[in-house]
């Protein structure tokens, strides 16, 4: 199995599924857990010196942190009804306790935080929803925390792409500090297939192929991305969604395509005009 692929586990004591921790991933900055509780069951965990990102990615709870509590949120019970979820910024040096009010699939998204934020409960109207590209390049994007709210370190968002479609395409890479041409941010994706029966294939490679790996990444599956370019296709008949979470030395997303692939940006502008 690939060193870049996290096979999902069966709920431990806390209910989680995903743990891509800087020592697990060769990384500095990307946290990634995914958690599974059932109605009733709680998660309380301190941030230490991290900013967490709390997405409910489906099902509804009660947050609670040292300031704030925020009860019965969520809506969704499913990632693939293009619903933008509820989440929950907590800054570093505080706690967090989440108890399911029903059935529940938690993301906890962290990076280190210098505590410039307090926090705060998003909201699906906080998020922004767009649809990018065109014919089988075409998927569905909304940013839970990108540019539509500040933080210190995180950048969220998720993406459902329809089955035969591709995302995260043309390839591009972030893994270079040199903006404003191109920004450092380590990445994760966590996936999950509709049905779940399904697979996507993900491919993650850098231009001199020191990294060149595809994998069949199964529901619940995470790929880490530290470098390089990294492509998602989704096979006919199953539908991907996937949460990204980045962060490096700057919170700032700017991105370089491959330019073997480059050419396809302007065929479908074309495409599109004509």
């Amino acid at each position: 199995m690939s060193r870049l692929l996290s096979k999902a586990t069966q709920p431990d004591a806390d209910g989680c599924i995903q743990r891509v921790t800087p020592e697990k991933a060769g990384w500095q900055y990307v946290t990634f857990e995914a958690y599974q509780l059932s109605k009733g069951e709680t998660l309380s965990l301190p941030t230490l010196d991290k900013e967490v990102c709390l997405v409910l990615v489906t099902g509804k709870a009660n947050v609670k942190t040292k300031t704030d509590e925020f009860l019965d949120i969520g809506e969704r019970m499913s990632v693939f009804q293009q619903q933008a979820p509820y989440a929950v910024y907590v800054p570093n040096d505080d706690q967090f306790s989440v108890t399911a009010t029903t059935d529940l699939e938690l993301a906890v998204c962290k990076a280190p935080g210098f505590g410039n934020y307090p926090t705060r409960l998003i909201t699906p109207d906080m998020c922004s929803y767009e649809t990018r590209g065109i014919g089988t390049n075409q998927r569905h994007v909304c940013n839970i925390l990108f540019g539509n709210l500040p933080a210190d370190s995180l950048l969220v968002c998720e993406v459902i792409t329809p089955d035969g479609n591709w995302s995260s395409y043309p390839p591009h890479k972030h893994d270079t500090d040199n903006a404003p041409h191109e920004t450092h941010l380590e990445e994760t994706y966590y996936h999950r297939i509709n049905p779940e029966s399904g697979f996507v294939f993900q491919r993650v490679y850098t231009d001199d192929r020191s990294i060149d790996e595809t994998m069949s990444v199964e529901n619940h599956g995470v790929v880490m991305v530290p470098r390089g370019y990294h492509p998602v296709g989704a096979p006919h008949g199953y539908d991907s969604y996937y949460l990204n979470v980045m962060a490096g030395p700057s919170r700032n997303w700017i991105f370089h395509n491959d330019p073997d692939h480059e050419w396809i940006i302007e065929a479908d502008k074309e495409k599109a005009a004509s």
